[in-house]
């Protein structure tokens, strides 16, 4: 079991979904943790504060540099900083480029790319001086691959791998390590909006959530918000600390193809 005890982890997106997993997994591990997403958040909070740890809330827009500078000043002030970063707010939209909406492109690479680049440049030397971190970004199976309607998405999710393996090098030779992960299909609000739309159109529940996967996924089964925690306590802990750089597939098969 990884011990976290007395380090402090900022995971972005984390009131529901894939952050919100990683957060709890991270909370159990005995890391201190500040959440980020819009709104109520106080019953999250409740559910992250079960393990024993600090928990704080900042409700930063990552598409704003200035209000991701604010987080970090706000980890620093209240947790003595940010140990563990994990970038993996993210949203999506499905058109194709001719029809993309300038807007939802420049929102995607602002949430799904720019935050990752300023969320690490302001972590970092604090991380440096401490002698010890963790960057962590949930990157994507399109990272990797392309599929058609997904123009912004694949872009950001490639340029995070990117990022990753720069951020890996330029800290290769300390304690700080820097890697992405690369889900498949998880079942979060962003795919169900995609079954959703497969139920639309008659299809039965059951059958477009079965549909989504054949088409991708060969395990036929999501990966799930737990696993991919697990799999950041493994690159938190010492058996990690030579993994870097690295872009980890977690996708039941995807990528195998």
């Amino acid at each position: 079991m990884t011990t976290l005890s007395g380090k402090t982890a900022l995971v972005t997106g984390s009131t529901s979904g894939i952050g919100l997993g990683i957060a709890l997994s991270l909370a159990k591990a005995g890391a201190n943790l500040i959440l980020n997403g819009f709104g109520d958040a106080s019953t999250v909070i409740a559910e992250v504060e079960q393990f024993g740890g600090k928990v704080g809330h900042h409700p930063a827009d990552v598409s704003d540099p200035a209000q991701i500078a604010e987080m970090i000043a706000y980890a620093e002030r209240e947790f003595g900083g940010v140990d563990i970063l994990v970038n993996n707010a993210g949203i999506q939209h499905v058109a194709a480029v001719e029809d993309f909406p300038v807007e939802r492109w420049d929102s995607i690479i602002a949430i799904n790319l720019s935050s990752v680049f300023h969320g690490t440049r302001l972590s970092l030397p604090g991380m440096r001086a401490k002698g010890w971190g963790r960057i962590i970004n949930i990157a994507s199976v399109h990272g990797q691959v392309g599929s058609v309607g997904k123009a912004a998405y694949v872009a950001a999710k490639h340029g995070v791998i990117g990022l990753t393996k720069v951020v890996g090098l330029e800290t290769a030779r300390s304690n700080v390590t820097c890697n992405a992960i690369c889900p498949g299909w998880v079942l979060t609000p962003l795919v169900q909006k995609q079954i959703d739309a497969r139920i639309a159109t008659g299809i039965e529940p059951q059958q477009a959530q079965h549909d989504l996967l054949a088409e991708k996924q060969p395990s036929g089964e999501f990966v799930t918000p737990p696993q991919l925690g697990e799999l950041v306590l493994f690159l938190c802990s010492e058996a990690g600390s030579q993994v870097r750089g690295a872009a980890w597939n977690i996708d039941g098969g995807w990528l195998a193809q």
